[in-house]
């Protein structure tokens, strides 16, 4: 399934993906520099930037890791909301694919998208997108 990320709420879009994930099937999002997240601009930045700065006190090269990228942060999103200990949810992971724009051997394919998660229903204007988050955790 080829879904278009344009303007989708990431946690209620993740929570979708996860269901079909576990239900065997193969997902494709593209456009995940344009996946919205709804809230306080300046909470949703200090909520991220704090997971990002954790660190181990002996050795902060260990970990733990969290992703910069708006890919990698949609990826691990989606993670989040798998069984990842059990082999079902890492296999269900291992069908996922992510991308930032749509790759040109996707591009003539046909993207559904989901309608409990799209943005222009939220009765708010308090949104972020995914590149935002990305551009102030990298430092640009």
């Amino acid at each position: 399934m080829y879904i278009d990320g344009d303007n989708l709420i990431l946690g209620r879009m993740a929570n979708e993906v996860a269901q079909m994930l576990l239900a065997g099937e193969p997902i494709v999002i593209v456009n995940a520099e344009k996946i919205v997240i709804s809230g306080n601009k300046e909470d949703i930045f200090k909520r991220f930037k704090h997971r990002t700065d954790l660190a181990d006190r002996a050795n902060p090269r260990r970990g733990p890791f969290f992703p910069k990228t708006s890919d990698k942060l949609v990826r691990r999103t989606i993670r989040g909301m798998l069984p990842w200990r059990k082999p079902s949810g890492r296999e269900a992971f291992r069908r996922l694919e992510v991308y930032e724009g749509i790759p040109s051997k996707y591009s003539n394919k046909e993207f559904i998208r989901i309608e409990n998660a799209d943005g222009n229903n939220l009765g708010t204007h308090k949104i972020v997108t995914v590149a935002e988050l990305s551009q102030y955790l990298r430092g640009d």
